[in-house]
């Protein structure tokens, strides 16, 4: 069952770490629930959409429009420099935010409150306000800089779900390894899913 809180929206970032197939999934997940979804792209994340996935990063909301059109509740985008908009404010209801994948520029400004743009600014929104703030964080090796920042959000009760997916449900393909991530994460924001096989499950 889906959390009634849920029902505010929750706002979700893409940025310009590799994995891009991971947030375009947790928006499916989210809207197949009929939850809405606050979207929020950095310039790099646009172009990694279209490296990784072909999408078409110099028409962006007709590009959205088309991938989401499936849906009968479509995502709510915002421009990266849109610093006015409705999720930069504390006001603004929603249940959480949800960065997915997260780059370590990206999280480096939030463990340092830099609020650089809107994605920074409405992660920084949900410390202050006390919301859920998930960082999926794609990158590797990790230097000390990297540890260090994440160990600093973690203490502030951001959960850091890096993007390591099992194998232990022995997956036979990749929608299989992306779905057991984002499963993960919306385990972490307290909506009850089936997108894959637990641990213990038959």
């Amino acid at each position: 069952m889906v959390e009634s809180k849920s029902r505010a929206g929750w706002v979700v970032g893409l940025t310009g770490a590799s994995g891009a197939v991971y947030g375009v999934r947790l928006c499916e997940a989210l809207l197949e629930l009929d939850i809405p979804v606050h979207l929020v792209i950095t310039d790099a994340g646009w172009r990694v959409l279209h490296e990784e996935l072909g999408w078409d990063a110099a028409h962006r909301q007709r590009t959205l429009e088309s991938k989401f059109e499936r849906f009968a509740l479509k995502p709510r985008y915002y421009p990266i420099n849109d610093i006015g908009a409705s999720i930069a404010s504390g006001s603004f209801r929603t249940a959480g935010m949800a960065i997915v994948p997260c780059s370590m520029g990206t999280l480096s400004g939030i463990a340092h409150g830099a609020s650089g743009n809107l994605l920074e600014r409405a992660a920084d929104v949900m410390l202050k306000e006390g919301r859920r703030l998930i960082l999926v964080p794609r990158e590797t090796p990790l230097h000390a800089i990297h540890l260090e920042n994440m160990l600093k959000l973690s203490r502030l009760g951001v959960g850091i779900i890096p993007a390591m997916p099992a194998f232990y449900h022995k997956p036979l393909s990749m929608d299989e390894l992306v779905d057991f991530m984002v499963g993960k994460v919306l385990d972490n924001i307290g909506i009850d899913n089936e997108l894959f096989r637990r641990w213990g499950d038959a």
